[in-house]
C-alpha cells in the first residue's frame, strides 16, 4: 500500500468496476463513503476513498494542496499530493485487477480538481470516466489537459449556481474545454452552494452506471429496449 490512508467498500461479489472518490477540503477518508452508496446502491463496484496527506495550522480536517487563490493550487504540495495518488490509483490497479478502462475518478471540490489532474494528464492512463461535483482543472504549473489522448472518457460535471466558494463558471469553463477536446460530458447545475445537491445524485448513479456497464450488459439492455416504431 502506498502512503496514502484509504477507506475500502467491496462489492458484493466480483467487482465490475473501481470508483475512487477524493474527499474536500478539511474533511478525511469517510467522507464521501456514503456518496459511493448512493452512486452504487447494487454494489456492483469496488468504492475506495484515500485521506489527503496535507494538515494546515488552523483547518480541521485534510487537504490535498495549498490554495493561494482559487483554480490556481500551490505547486509544490499539488505535486507531492499528484504523485501519491498516481502511487495509489497504479496499486488499485494492481491489487483489485480492475484497470483504469474500469475505473471512475471522482470526488468533491478540491477532490474533484485532483480527479481531474490525474484523469486528463498525459503521464497518466485514461479512466473510463471522471465525476466531478463543485470543482475546477487546475491551472497549475507543471501539469497540463492531455485531451487527444482520452477520445473514450466520459465526464460528468455537476455545481451551484450560488457557490460562493468555487464559481460556476469555473464548471462552464471545465465542459467547454473537455467538449471541445471530444470528450463525453454530461452537465448540470442548481441554485445550490457549494454542496452536492441531492438532485444530481440519480443522474450521476445512472452515469456511473452507464460508464461502468459490461459492454454486453449495455448490448442487452439496447436490444430490449422497445422499438420506437413499436410503441403505442
Amino acid at each position: 500500500m502506498g502512503s496514502l490512508l484509504i477507506q475500502e467498500r467491496p462489492a458484493d461479489g466480483a467487482p465490475s468496476g473501481l470508483l475512487v472518490l477524493h474527499h474536500g477540503r478539511g474533511t478525511d477518508e469517510n467522507d464521501l463513503l456514503p456518496l459511493g452508496d448512493a452512486l452504487d446502491p447494487e454494489r456492483r463496484l469496488h468504492v475506495v476513498s484515500p485521506r489527503a496527506p496535507l494538515t494546515l495550522p488552523g483547518w480541521p480536517g485534510y487537504h490535498w494542496y495549498v490554495v493561494p487563490r482559487v483554480g490556481h493550487p500551490d505547486p509544490d504540495s499539488f505535486t507531492a499530493a499528484y504523485r501519491a495518488l498516481a502511487e495509489l490509483h497504479d496499486e488499485l490497479w494492481q491489487r483489485t485487477g480492475l484497470g483504469p478502462e474500469n475505473t471512475i475518478l471522482g470526488g468533491f471540490s478540491m477532490g474533484s480538481v485532483m480527479s481531474y489532474a490525474l484523469g486528463l494528464a498525459a503521464d497518466r492512463p485514461a479512466p473510463a470516466g471522471i465525476l466531478a461535483f463543485s470543482g475546477f482543472i487546475p491551472a497549475v504549473e507543471g501539469w497540463n489537459p492531455e485531451l487527444s489522448t482520452r477520445e473514450g472518457l466520459r465526464a460528468f460535471i455537476a455545481h451551484g449556481r450560488q457557490d460562493p466558494v468555487i464559481d460556476v463558471s469555473f464548471a462552464r469553463r471545465a465542459r467547454d474545454l473537455l467538449t471541445s477536446g471530444g470528450l463525453a460530458v454530461e452537465y448540470d447545475e442548481s441554485d445550490m452552494g457549494h454542496q452536492i445537491d441531492g438532485a444530481h445524485i440519480p443522474l450521476a448513479r445512472r452515469w456511473v452506471a452507464h460508464t461502468l456497464s459490461p459492454p454486453q450488459a449495455l448490448r442487452l439492455r439496447q436490444d430490449q429496449a422497445p422499438d420506437a416504431a413499436g410503441e403505442s
